[in-house]
């Protein structure tokens, strides 16, 4: 049971990982005109993935420094994700090999 557990928390946080890439590349899209935030559809799917993922940016935002409007924190943001999916896997593999 536990290791079918780890497996569906790795899960989510590889699918919390894409959301977060997706996030970023459509800001990036939004920040040089390529889309249209005038639509409604649009804006309110770019509002969903920023409630999503602004709880995890902001404790990383709290201590990094200005990089002058550059924001690194999805990336420290994923590389802790997947380095506590990748503690969650060894996790997994012991509990299969007891």
């Amino acid at each position: 049971m536990v290791p079918a557990l780890l497996g569906v928390i790795i899960l989510l946080i590889n699918i919390l990982i894409w959301i977060i890439i997706i996030q970023a590349v459509l800001s990036w899209l939004v920040a040089f005109n390529v889309i249209n935030t005038h639509n409604n559809g649009v804006r309110q799917f770019l509002y969903l993935l920023e409630r999503i993922t602004d709880p995890l940016y902001r404790p990383v935002r709290a201590f990094m420094p200005d990089f002058g409007g550059i924001d690194f924190s999805p990336i420290v943001v994923i590389l802790l994700l997947h380095l506590l999916a990748r503690f969650l896997m060894s996790l997994q593999l012991q509990a299969v090999g007891m």
